[in-house]
């Protein structure tokens, strides 16, 4: 079984190999987001598969094709979220053990582990953390490239401070605002804008495919009916009759429905993903006259 690696332990199972300068490092990346990171950081030394990029489909019902499994097999790091948020990879790499291979969890950086709130790249620390701990890893690979390694992770994650910045506003502005949501997927960055999330129960029974107690529902049900939030934060991948309820409950109400996804959306990068969604939150946090 393979060692899903924190940041520092990254260098114990790494090989002692060079790869060829001419020979692109085979990546792959189980979330599209953490694609994007290995081609910021690694440049045209590697060559990145992403395996989830569909954002209307539910990661959660995903099973991986023979092509998958190849791919996995053959690759010389493999980035995944963890906190069995894709326990597919684990099964996967457990399936074509491979002692040189590098296996990055990028719940496993940011401490979280199996039974947290998996969602952990709405955490602004993760994706930082991510790219430092890959670029280490193919500095130990290769170490020609090394300094490039280095250079495109300070670039890629200064890139990122516009998003730092928005975060640090939005908590200045809204902190202790009450909201709630369909699911915890934005629970971390909810965290991180210091708002007031309410009905965890109701949104960890969703998440977990389970159905919600009778109190569960009446709850989240009676705040938005009663406008005791002011924003329903909706995950547009992960849907059934009891979400499009709240939806509708909320609607009616006219509290502003701001929605989220689980994946990249295609022609976006992480950070305009998530400057996306914020400034809709920002306004229907402002209010209706903003």
């Amino acid at each position: 079984m393979w060692k899903m690696l924190g940041a520092a332990a990254i260098g114990l199972v790494l090989a002692s190999g060079v790869a060829p300068a001419a020979e692109a490092i085979s990546v792959v990346a189980a979330e599209n987001f953490y694609g994007e990171v290995a081609r910021a950081v690694g440049g045209d030394r590697v060559a990145v598969t992403d395996v989830l990029t569909n954002p209307n489909v539910d990661p959660h019902d995903f099973e991986p094709s023979p092509s998958i499994a190849r791919a996995v097999a053959d690759a010389r790091v493999v980035l995944f979220n963890g906190a069995d948020y894709d326990p597919w990879m684990s099964h996967l790499l457990a399936a074509a053990e491979r002692p040189e291979r590098v296996a990055i969890e990028a719940a496993a950086l940011v401490g979280v582990t199996d039974g947290g709130n998996p969602h952990v790249w709405y955490d602004p620390k993760t994706i930082p953390a991510v790219a430092d701990a890959l670029a280490k890893a193919l500095a130990k690979i290769d170490p020609e490239g090394a300094a490039g390694y280095e250079s495109r992770r300070a670039v890629y994650v200064a890139s990122l401070d516009p998003l730092r910045s928005k975060v640090a506003a939005m908590r200045e502005r809204h902190s202790g605002a009450p909201v709630t949501a369909t699911e915890p997927v934005f629970g971390y960055m909810a965290d991180a804008l210091g708002l007031a999330m309410s009905n965890s129960d109701f949104q960890t029974a969703i998440m977990n495919e389970t159905e919600p107690s009778a109190s569960a529902i009446a709850g989240i049900l009676d705040d938005l009916r009663n406008n005791r939030v002011r924003a329903l934060i909706y995950n547009n991948q992960v849907t059934d009759a009891m979400t499009e309820q709240l939806l509708t409950a909320a609607k009616v109400a006219r509290v502003p429905v701001v929605g989220v996804s689980e994946t990249l959306p295609a022609g976006l990068n992480y950070e305009a993903w998530m400057l996306g969604q914020l400034d809709a939150l920002d306004k229907a946090l402002a209010g209706p006259n903003s």
